[in-house]
């Protein structure tokens, strides 16, 4: 009975810290406001996520995360620095970079690859040199290439669940066409679904999650949000509507752990949630390669 006692004493105690260790933080509003802006672009990155990962496309998210610093650093210096205001800036770029990559993709004799390396670059370097400009140049550009996402407002909250809403719901009222389209553009057309319109609105999607994610992880990370969930889900179903469940919940949670990692162990928000979602992809990794070698051996 003693040992019993000791034992329920030990469970209940361990129990009460790990229930400190989650409730501390949130008596912080800016822990509420960043572990709200993570779940929330965690799922729309996933479920857009599903769409680059499937199509091969991440090259493409890659260059489109970058390609949207020249905006945010020039509604930066408009602004000075305000947060709401940056937030239209990168948008209005992201939608219109993505839809000129598939302008020149489509519109001349080269590769969609060669034409997202050169619009990638050159907005990129265009986005440096003009943070460059500012005296605090090495903070504004950790901020913008890692995120700040416990800086959040609540304004930009608002902002980030009216965008976060409005992806979703256009990926669930066109989910039919996007399916034939990821899977087979050649019966898309077959179909007399209007293909290009609707490769455009998949780019202007992904633009729009880019803008709307920014915040959390910032430029050079942001291709990590839309790849590693999705990727990692893509290793353990076939089916979209899963593959698209999985992802979410795989970025949401790497957003919840890697903000907890954040304000326990002191080390950048952006970067612990990447390296929490990659290690999702890891186990997700694992148990594919197990799961192969046991249906060979069978």
């Amino acid at each position: 009975m003693t040992l019993w006692l000791l034992a329920m004493n030990a469970v209940m105690e361990t129990t009460m810290t790990i229930i400190d260790l989650l409730i501390t933080p949130l008596n912080y509003s800016f822990m509420v406001r960043g572990l709200s802006a993570a779940i929330l672009t965690g799922i729309v990155c996933a479920v857009v996520g599903v769409y680059v990962v499937v199509r091969g496309m991440a090259f493409f998210g890659d260059a489109l995360a970058h390609s949207i610093l020249p905006g945010v650093a020039v509604g930066y210096l408009i602004t000075g620095g305000s947060r709401e205001p940056m937030f239209w800036w990168g948008t209005g770029t992201a939608v219109l970079v993505s839809l000129a990559i598939g302008a020149v993709s489509k519109g001349a004799r080269i590769k969609q690859d060669t034409a997202i390396g050169i619009i990638f670059a050159g907005m990129f370097a265009l986005g440096i040199a003009i943070i460059s400009t500012v005296k605090s140049y090495t903070v504004d550009l950790t901020h913008f290439l890692f995120g700040d996402v416990l800086g959040v407002s609540g304004n930009q909250l608002l902002l980030i669940g009216v965008f976060s809403a409005l992806i979703l719901l256009l990926v669930i009222a066109f989910y039919k066409e996007f399916l034939v389209l990821t899977f087979d553009p050649t019966l898309a057309a077959t179909l007399r679904i209007p293909v290009r319109m609707f490769e455009y609105l998949q780019l202007v999607l992904i633009a729009l999650t880019i803008a709307v994610s920014f915040q959390a992880v910032g430029v050079a990370l942001m291709v990590a949000m839309l790849v590693t969930p999705a990727a990692a889900a893509y290793l353990l179903t076939k089916r979209l509507p899963v593959m698209m469940i999985l992802a979410a919940v795989i970025a949401s949670a790497s957003g919840v752990i890697g903000l907890y990692l954040s304000y326990y162990v002191n080390v950048a928000s952006g970067p612990a949630i990447v390296l929490v979602a990659t290690l999702f992809f890891l186990l997700a990794w694992s148990y594919a390669v197990i799961k192969k070698r046991m249906i060979l051996q069978a």
